[in-house]
């Protein structure tokens, strides 16, 4: 099992501000699953117009924040690096269910569980709960592609 700090997902995920969305990794099993926490702060960008009366998450960058913790998951079963020559990209998001909103002050426990990898096509099961509170679930299809 290994952990990661914010400084080694940095060097795991091309993704940065603002659409950096996982702050820590708690336990990595390579080949089998990711838990990472994303802080849900006041200060994220999307708060301000979602909603400026009623501060909520938009589903789809829970959605995302699932995909970048299936990515690191991914990149470190492969034992490879990103590159800017690699892509991670969506193939599929299948069962997407949200059960809880998720406001400003929350943090939210990203797991994750490698399903299947074949022919460089990625089957995740992702949930997000907060606290012990299910906030998200889905089935992700990933793959990394290599652009010119």
């Amino acid at each position: 099992m290994m952990t990661m700090d914010i400084h080694e997902i940095l060097r795991k995920l091309p993704h940065r501000y603002p659409i950096l969305l996982v702050d820590r990794v708690l336990e990595l099993h390579k080949g089998q699953r990711i838990k990472a926490l994303k802080n849900v702060s006041i200060n994220e960008p999307f708060f301000t117009g979602h909603f400026p009366y009623r501060p909520v998450m938009p589903g789809v960058l829970m959605l995302e924040a699932l995909a970048q913790a299936a990515a690191i998951l991914a990149f470190e079963t492969l034992g490879v690096a990103p590159d800017d020559k690699t892509v991670y990209y969506f193939a599929g998001i299948d069962g997407a269910r949200f059960k809880r909103p998720v406001e400003p002050g929350d943090q939210l426990t990203l797991d994750v569980t490698l399903d299947r990898m074949k022919s460089g096509i990625f089957k995740f099961k992702a949930r997000a709960l907060v606290g012990d509170d299910l906030a998200v679930e889905a089935e992700l299809l990933c793959t990394m592609r290599t652009v010119a």
